[in-house]
């Protein structure tokens, strides 16, 4: 190519890779450093990781409150350190009530219920979060008890499959299989929702306990992880640049677009301010917060506020050579 590579990168992460390992491939596959993520999934999730590649990485801060929508299994009958399946064993639920909530499905189903909508929810101890300066992961990791605020988030959907009573084996610390309770789910929210800690609110709900067995995200706002690269692909060189969709193409996926003729792409260039004709109003919202401010050539010039039809640059993207990528 003439020039470096630009645009976001739709992988889908594979079962024990970290969102750094992915990462980490990417730049070897672009021949760039300059590769960033937007929105970690932890090593045991797999799906859609959204990268960004060369100045497209300006993009990436807007996509990271984008709502989420996840493909899970909950277990319910064991609660565990992480609220998921690589967390120590906390808890294993009494046989008898287990198999009770498996005869009571609509147990189960009225508990969902009551976790759709707007929520408040604590995130699992075992995350990322910081704790007066550090990572709550490493606090339980040194013995430390954790307990993180509740915040609000949204469930916009949460839906389930029938339970399924199963035997689940290598919990009891012996060979003797243990029943619990799998829900296979596909849930929809709002941006910092942690599924692990929606499988431990479910199961405490319902007295048994619960984690989260399996994770895959399925779409990121507008990106969806059937339009994504493999992590093999990645591995194996079979991503290139030509698997980038261009900042143009993604902004215009998530804001109304600005059309500039060549003498406001310069002056937007430059960091001025515009004033929209009345074509471009008529196009374009007389009043949003972001504006994909696009050339005449395709190319990504800005991300732009327009208060009464007026723009100011929230961010800009300079063109080859312009200034730093």
């Amino acid at each position: 190519m003439d020039h470096a590579p630009n645009g976001l990168l739709l992988v889908d992460k594979a079962e024990g890779w970290t969102s750094h390992d992915v990462v980490a491939k990417a730049r070897r596959a672009m021949g760039t450093r300059k590769v960033g993520h937007a929105g970690t999934l932890d090593p045991m999730a797999t799906g859609l990781l959204i990268l960004g590649v060369g100045p497209a990485t300006r993009l990436l801060t807007h996509l990271v409150g984008l709502d989420k929508t996840y493909e899970a299994t909950i277990r319910l009958g064991v609660s565990t350190v992480s609220d998921d399946r690589e967390g120590g064993i906390l808890d294993i639920a009494d046989p008898a009530e287990v198999q009770a909530l498996a005869a009571a499905p609509e147990r189960i189903a009225a508990e969902v219920a009551r976790l759709t909508g707007d929520i408040e929810q604590a995130p699992s101890a075992v995350s990322a979060i910081k704790v007066d300066g550090r990572r709550a992961y490493d606090r339980v990791r040194a013995g430390e008890q954790v307990e993180l605020k509740r915040r609000p988030v949204t469930i916009r959907s949460f839906e389930i499959e029938p339970p399924r009573l199963v035997a689940a084996h290598g919990l009891s610390g012996g060979d003797l299989p243990v029943e619990v309770i799998d829900v296979d789910a596909r849930v929809e929210c709002s941006s910092g929702t942690y599924i692990r800690a929606l499988a431990r609110d479910l199961g405490a709900a319902l007295g048994v306990g619960g984690h989260l067995v399996a994770l895959r995200r399925t779409e990121v706002g507008p990106f969806a992880v059937g339009d994504a690269v493999s992590n093999e692909a990645l591995a194996d060189g079979a991503a290139d640049p030509g698997s980038l969709i261009a900042p143009a193409d993604a902004a215009a996926r998530l804001f109304p677009v600005l059309a500039l003729d060549e003498e406001q792409e310069r002056d937007l260039g430059h960091g001025k301010r515009l004033e929209l004709g009345e074509t471009q109003l008529a196009e374009t919202p007389a009043d949003a917060p972001l504006v994909a401010a696009v050339a005449p050539s395709g190319r990504l010039v800005g991300l732009v506020s327009v208060t009464g039809g007026r723009t100011r640059v929230v961010t800009n993207f300079p063109a080859a050579g312009e200034g730093p990528a």
